[in-house]
């Protein structure tokens, strides 16, 4: 990836000087072929692993219901990480439960939703929230500053010492909401909309599909046993 990174800007780079400065002939690059770059599919998150975490999570303090909650609200949202440390309390409705995301990638803004399990986690951590008003941070320290990146690294990191599991990369939250979004029937554009990609490449990349996944879906629409 980072040889076919150099690549393209090297490229774009001599295509920009021979234009600029009506050079004549092609620039060098022009009949080098790009590197090859492999599609690994990319592991999601274990839902074992998930259950072991919020296992640990206590109900009736502040840092166990809010990690209670971050857990499922990665989940749920499909967020990058630092999208998801940079929403405010205004910008999930608890009624609809849409969430706006507006540092996206790219500086884009784009909505994403929780269900009704991750609303009411998030109902039970604001009622030790501080200051719950709409310009106030989400996802708050126990000190009552914005939860950083790597203060999410931490909790995660924490949580899975606890549960005597792996700990998980935040991105495979991320994975597993791809994931598991397609198997319960979403279509592949609107989970494109909902993660914020701009094309579908990188989702293909999300979708780490099981044996038994294609075992389902030619049990499902296979052309012999449904057609004869």
């Amino acid at each position: 990836s980072g040889v076919d990174a150099s690549y393209r800007a090297l490229r774009a780079f001599l295509r920009w000087c021979w234009e600029e400065n009506d050079l004549p002939g092609s620039h060098p690059l022009t009949k080098v072929r790009a590197p090859k770059v492999p599609e690994d599919l990319l592991e999601p998150l274990d839902m074992a692993v998930l259950k072991a975490l919020l296992d640990t999570c206590e109900r009736h303090t502040f840092t166990g219901c809010r990690d209670r909650a971050m857990l499922l609200g990665l989940l749920d949202t499909g967020c990058r990480a630092t999208e998801f440390v940079s929403l405010d309390v205004g910008d999930v409705d608890l009624a609809t439960g849409s969430v706006l995301v507006r540092l996206g990638k790219g500086g884009k803004a784009r909505s994403t939703f929780v269900g009704s399990t991750c609303k009411r986690e998030l109902v039970r951590y604001l009622r030790y929230h501080p200051s719950p008003e709409p310009e106030s941070p989400l996802w708050l320290t126990a000190t009552g500053t914005r939860l950083s990146y790597e203060g999410l690294r931490m909790v995660l990191r924490r949580r899975s010492a606890q549960a005597g599991v792996p700990e998980p990369t935040l991105h495979s939250f991320r994975r597993a909401f791809a994931l598991l979004s397609l198997r319960n029937g979403a279509d592949i554009f609107s989970l494109q909309r909902l993660m914020g990609h701009s094309d579908l490449g990188m989702l293909r990349r999300y979708l780490k599909q099981t044996e038994e996944d294609l075992e389902d879906a030619h049990r499902r629409a296979g052309p012999v046993d449904n057609a004869l």
